[in-house]
């Protein structure tokens, strides 16, 4: 897909790796919509690249048909969505004394980044099937996140791993169900990344972290994770596909 003048969602889009996602779809020539329950920082970062921003809580379905209609009115229908919204969080199953994980734990991990993304999908891509086709016969492109975690969960990650591993397996058969209307579904999963929960931690801890990957030993940048969104966004052969974007990293237990 050429994303010159194409409307694009980027959900979490305020911060981290969505900002950075909605900036180079803003240079690729997209006309980009600010998808974030920060309104405050979304509509800073909007003004920044000529683009909006929409409050929007991807849990809240009204919340989110609120979004993406007020996106549609400045913008026109959507052809990408880019779903970066998410938290993270660790907690033992068993604490050290001795009392179990509350559910609620769990299960609002499971609510933001596994059912909010499925909620924002499940409404872009009614409208998104609806589009008049483009010469390929494309009508859209979705891209999700996932983790690593996904795949080597740490202790503790029980929740946010469930939660990845949920949008990992939702690929293949989103993409296949959506192919009719030739709407493509990725994913990626990235690793470290050097994200604002990161920059927090103390620099001996970042380096650290860095230490275990193996190629390149450096945290991952979220211009890297931006650049392959628009890439798939252009790939017309990209679907159904979950990307590891890790530098070969590997998680240990702990």
């Amino acid at each position: 897909m050429n994303l010159q003048g194409q409307a694009a969602l980027v959900t979490g889009g305020a911060s981290g790796l969505g900002a950075e996602t909605a900036r180079q779809l803003a240079r690729a020539g997209a006309r980009v919509a600010i998808l974030d329950v920060n309104l405050e920082l979304g509509s800073a970062l909007a003004a920044e690249i000529g683009g909006r921003a929409f409050a929007c809580d991807i849990t809240d379905s009204a919340s989110v048909q609120q979004a993406l209609s007020a996106a549609a009115d400045a913008h026109g229908p959507a052809r990408v969505l880019v779903n970066c919204a998410g938290i993270g969080g660790a907690r033992r199953l068993v604490g050290r004394d001795g009392t179990a994980m509350p559910l609620e734990d769990f299960s609002r991990v499971i609510q933001v980044n596994l059912v909010g993304t499925f909620n924002v999908i499940r409404l872009a891509a009614a409208a998104m099937t609806a589009l008049e086709p483009l010469e390929d016969g494309e009508r859209g492109v979705i891209v999700m996140t996932s983790s690593v975690a996904a795949f080597d969960g740490q202790v503790g990650q029980e929740a946010y791993a469930a939660s990845k591993g949920g949008i990992t397996a939702l690929t293949l058969p989103l993409a296949r169900d959506l192919a009719q209307h030739g709407v493509r579904v990725m994913t990626i999963a990235p690793g470290l990344f050097l994200t604002p929960l990161l920059y927090k931690l103390p620099e001996d801890v970042q380096q650290s972290l860095a230490a275990s990957i193996p190629f390149p030993k450096r945290l991952g940048r979220a211009e890297e994770f931006a650049s392959l969104a628009v890439h798939i966004a252009g790939n017309l052969s990209l679907n159904g596909e979950v990307i590891r974007l890790d530098g070969a990293l590997r998680l240990p237990p702990r």
